[in-house]
């Protein structure tokens, strides 16, 4: 499992060697469909572990080799790797739930990592996902951002429209933007909207979906009168482990931008991903909304 199976490349992109052998550990959405496509399209049919209860069998994914595990039999993990001779290993989609301590079946797999699960289930997001970055890595697996693999999901510098953002927009992004920093600073959420060169909504618990939802009712509410277009930003916290939970954005994203009353949506360019970028580029199209690529802000190491 230690043979170089990658070369590095520019921007860090990672070739994958002949022998590399992927696995693709599938929460919820469309990017671990998205990831499984390009690394198929690269010539590297992966293997998918696909989360109970988040990402489904019968969607896209059954179309791969596959097998279904639950978040509480997480100590058979490494075994089903290694049998599945992975090098490899991609996080993609979303895990809404964490095991529970009560149902999770006891191996020697579990009991190793034990002390990790505990010491994840305390900390934030992304506390939990070096933690599990780490454990994997030490278990001789070499973890990979799907960036990485398959560059093409991120987003580029600029317009990604037909419609670019105006003198206004340009300080609502500035403002929500700096709000979105602030609260990955405290490890809470990736996005903040901002209305009128303020920000007045911020990403929790709930998510992207949930955050435009909220401004939609404060627009219904009436508490935002008077206020037209604003700008939803989504980037990465500081110090993020770049290789899991990239924001993202996709078609759900620009429908809920675009009912919330939204001018537009920005997020970083190379540290955020497109889900279906062709059609979300069409969908914000058609609906009258421009989607742009920021430069980042600072370094994230």
């Amino acid at each position: 499992m230690t043979t170089p199976t990658t070369t590095a490349e520019g921007g860090g992109r990672l070739q994958l060697l002949p022998d590399a052998r992927v696995g693709i550990i599938a929460g919820g959405g469309k990017l671990p469909i998205d990831v499984a496509n390009g690394l198929s399209e690269q010539g590297h049919k992966p293997f998918i572990l696909i989360v109970q209860g988040e990402a489904l069998p019968e969607s896209e994914l059954g179309q791969f080799e596959h097998e279904v595990l639950s978040l509480e039999s997480i100590g058979s993990l490494v075994g089903i790797l290694k049998r599945r001779r992975i090098t490899h290993v991609v996080l993609a989609g979303e895990i809404k739930r964490r095991p529970r301590l009560g149902a999770m079946r006891f191996n020697l797999g579990l009991l190793a990592v034990v002390p990790l699960v505990i010491s994840a289930l305390a900390r934030g997001d992304d506390g939990l996902l070096k933690v599990v970055v780490r454990g994997l890595e030490a278990r001789g697996f070499t973890v990979v951002g799907a960036h990485q693999i398959v560059p093409n999901l991120t987003a580029d510098e600029g317009a990604l429209t037909r419609l670019a953002p105006s003198k206004a927009d340009w300080k609502d992004i500035e403002a929500a933007h700096e709000a979105a920093i602030a609260i990955g600073m405290l490890d809470i959420g990736q996005g903040a909207v901002a209305i009128g060169g303020r920000a007045i909504a911020l990403e929790g618990i709930e998510g992207t979906d949930g955050l435009l939802a909220r401004v939609r009712e404060l627009r219904g509410h009436g508490r935002l009168a008077g206020k037209k277009g604003g700008v939803l930003v989504k980037c990465a916290k500081p110090g993020q482990e770049l290789r899991v939970d990239l924001p993202s954005i996709g078609l759900q994203t620009v429908e809920g931008a675009h009912a919330a009353g939204l001018a537009g949506i920005a997020v970083e360019a190379g540290r955020s991903l497109v889900l279906d970028s062709a059609a979300v580029i069409a969908k914000a199209d058609a609906l009258g909304l421009f989607v742009v690529g920021l430069p980042a802000k600072e370094r994230i190491t």
